[in-house]
Order: C-alpha cells, then sequence, then structure tokens
C-alpha cells in the first residue's frame, strides 16, 4: 500500500429501516439501488448514482455488528471502504503498522477483502476487484433490475468525508492515517467564529478525502461538540457529493423532498466584497441558498442539506468545484458575520419599533 494506491470503492452504512433509507436516498437524490444481497443475520442493499456508491446493511439479530453500532450512534457511516491492488498485502501492512484488525482477507466471487479499524467505530474494508467485472460488483451480492424513471441529480463522485473527533484526539488520528494509510496532510487550518474555534486537517490518498475535524474545549461548545455528544463519539459528521451543475442539483434534489439549510440574505449582501461567483448570477446563489468560496486554485460551491437523522447528526453536502481544492472554511466565518450583522439588523428594528 503506498501513497495514490487507494480508491474510494463505496461507503457502507448502517441503518434501522433499510426500506425507509433506500426509498429517501432515491427519491431525494437519485440513488437508485442495484445489487442486494441477505445473511441470516442482515439484508443490504447498494444504492448508487455516477461513482457515488453506498451499501446499505440493516441487522437482523442482536448480535450482528451493525446492532451495536446502531444502538451508539444511530443511522450512519459504518466503512469507508478503499479499492486497493492487493487486500492481503494491505491488510497486512496496515495491521504491521498499528491498525486493529477486525476481519482477515477472505476471499469469495474472485474477490479479496479484508477489514481493519479506523477512527472510533468507523472501519476501513479493502476490496481487491476481479479484472473485468461491473466496477459496482461486491461479493455476496446479486444485482437487481434498477427501477425506471426516477430523479437524475447529477452526482459525479463523493468529495470528501468530515469525521469529527474529539478535542485532543486529532494530531493521533492525522497519524494514524499518514502513517498507517499512507494518506497525505494536504490542508490544514484553525478556524476561529466568535467564541468557538476548531481545527481541521485533511488527508487525502488516491481519490479518498477526509476532512478532519477537532473542537476547542478552551473555546464554548459549537456544532461538533454537539455532533459528538449526540453521535456518541467519533464518526462521520457529513459526506459531500460532487456536481457538474449545483443549481440543477439543488433545483432537483428539492423537488426531490430534499431540504437545504438556509442562508442568510446579508451574506449575499456581503459577498461581492469577498467574492465574485464566476459561474453562476448572485441571484441565483441567493435564491437557492448555496454559498461559495475560493482559493488559490480557483471557486467552489457548495450547500449543506439539512439533518434528517433522528439525533440530527448525519447530513449530506452538495460540493461543485470550479478549480478550487479547499473545502469552503471561509463560508464558516463569512455565515458567522452574515448571521451577527441580520441579529444586529433585527435589533435595530425592534428597538425603533418600540420608540
Amino acid at each position: 500500500m503506498t501513497r495514490d494506491d487507494l480508491r474510494l470503492d463505496h461507503i457502507g452504512f448502517h441503518v434501522a429501516d433499510l426500506t425507509a433509507e433506500a426509498g429517501g436516498l432515491s427519491r431525494g437524490y437519485g440513488l437508485r439501488p442495484y445489487a442486494e444481497a441477505a445473511t441470516p443475520g442482515s439484508r443490504s442493499l447498494a444504492v448508487g448514482a455516477g461513482r457515488v456508491r453506498f451499501v446499505l446493511t440493516q441487522p437482523a439479530a442482536g448480535d450482528h455488528p451493525g446492532a451495536a453500532y446502531l444502538d451508539r450512534h444511530g443511522d450512519g457511516v459504518a466503512d469507508v471502504a478503499f479499492g486497493v491492488a492487493d487486500a492481503t498485502a494491505a491488510f497486512h501492512t496496515a495491521v504491521d503498522r498499528g491498525a486493529g484488525p477486525v476481519s482477515p482477507p477472505h476471499a469469495r466471487d474472485g474477490f479479496v477483502t479484508a477489514t481493519v479499524q479506523g477512527v472510533g467505530d468507523l472501519v476501513h474494508t479493502f476490496v481487491q476487484r476481479p479484472e473485468g467485472l461491473d466496477e459496482r460488483a461486491l461479493p455476496g451480492f446479486t444485482p437487481i433490475p434498477e427501477p425506471a424513471g426516477g430523479l437524475d441529480a447529477g452526482l459525479v463522485e463523493v468529495d470528501h468525508l468530515a469525521v469529527c473527533v474529539p478535542s485532543g484526539d486529532l494530531a493521533a488520528t492525522v497519524a494514524f492515517y499518514r502513517h498507517v494509510l499512507d494518506f497525505q496532510l494536504i490542508f490544514a487550518e484553525r478556524i476561529t467564529v466568535g467564541d468557538q474555534a476548531m481545527t481541521t486537517e485533511v488527508v487525502k490518498n488516491g481519490s479518498v478525502t477526509l476532512t478532519l475535524i477537532e473542537p476547542d474545549a478552551d473555546k464554548e461548545p459549537g456544532h461538533i461538540d454537539e455532533f459528538l455528544a449526540a453521535h456518541g463519539g467519533a464518526g462521520v459528521q457529513h459526506l459531500a457529493m460532487s456536481t457538474l451543475d449545483i443549481t440543477a442539483a439543488v433545483d432537483t434534489t428539492g423537488a426531490g423532498g430534499v431540504e437545504f439549510l438556509p442562508t442568510p440574505a446579508t451574506y449575499y449582501d456581503l459577498l461581492p466584497g469577498r467574492v465574485r461567483p464566476a459561474k453562476y448570477p448572485l441571484p441565483e446563489l441567493r435564491r437557492r441558498s448555496i454559498l461559495v468560496d475560493e482559493d488559490h486554485d480557483g471557486q467552489l460551491y457548495q450547500i449543506f442539506a439539512r439533518s434528517a437523522h433522528p439525533r440530527g447528526t448525519f447530513f449530506f453536502e452538495l460540493i461543485e468545484r470550479l478549480g478550487a481544492r479547499s473545502f469552503g472554511s471561509g463560508n464558516i466565518a463569512a455565515l458567522y458575520q452574515a448571521v451577527e450583522l441580520q441579529r444586529a439588523n433585527h435589533r435595530d428594528a425592534r428597538t425603533e419599533a418600540a420608540a
């Protein structure tokens, strides 16, 4: 296993209601079911669009590992699976470097898979695929006819996953991914907004990008602290899916029932002084609550869906990149400034009305 050797094979979720979760992903994001599997302890369904591939697993028995996961965290990302050339070598290399073994190398249907422990209860499965097979195929899964019709949100691939860790754990987590799994640190930033602060470090290997986030325990608790408390420890807070036309994607997924977080009007009033959108007119972004940021390499457009999770934890992001390699950190401060200005305007309006 070497740097740039990994591919993002699929994302595994544990879910309490397979039918409901698959239906929501299909209606909202156009992620269609294409394969299924069943064991005495679980049922699984593979859904996807473009190069986005999710495997949803519902435990059918209390001794299934997914049952304990659901008790601790609720529905969520349990496995970020890596495609590799040699799963056996990748597994033994990772274990020799300190990774906890979960499942040793196992051959089935021409595949070889093996699993190691990641951060918190997240695991990583190495997937070695036989040549010439459908790139969506999985061992033990049977293809099923894809339903006709349905929406097309124009999703391309998983851009990144954001993983939150408790305060004080970030350095060890980054070291794990760098030294055990050959990820490269590509971006680091401390973000302070008002009385809150967090540190973000981004690691990448091949097509796998993880945004690792740690709150500052010396500051006021914020949304990262809230996630860690509600989720029950470290885990994947959100997953970003890329598109080539974010306005069309927002319109399509919105029509499918996805709710997006609103953006204060003052954000767009202030935007021209910070960023001049290169692709979309400002009114079109404002109408859809799409955020804009830029770095030395270009711009990005992003929007966050409202969490549909019972605990309000996991959520999705849509993102379009025009060259930018960063992750929209400029929007955090810009949103804070916009919210504070809007609150000030409301206070002034109430004062005038009272007078």
